[in-house]
């Protein structure tokens, strides 16, 4: 069970990095057409932000659980 729930975070937190990912490569290639974000440099900091943050909980899961196997 441990294994299990390590591993779902460690999912969740790779599709946090994908979406914010995604996120700044449409900020960087078509920054005009988010209209909800005038400011693109703080828009793009924020998704930064979001994937520093997951990568950090990722190391985090493999330091202190590698004990639950690979989570790679």
């Amino acid at each position: 069970m441990k294994y299990q729930i390590v591993k779902a975070l460690h999912q969740k937190y790779l599709g946090v990095i994908a979406e914010a990912e995604a996120n700044v490569e449409i900020y960087l290639t078509n920054p005009a057409g988010i209209g909800e974000h005038p400011d693109v440099l703080d828009a793009i900091h924020t998704q930064l932000r979001k994937i520093a943050e997951a990568e950090h909980h990722i190391e985090i899961l493999q330091k202190r659980f590698n004990d639950c196997n690979s989570i790679d």
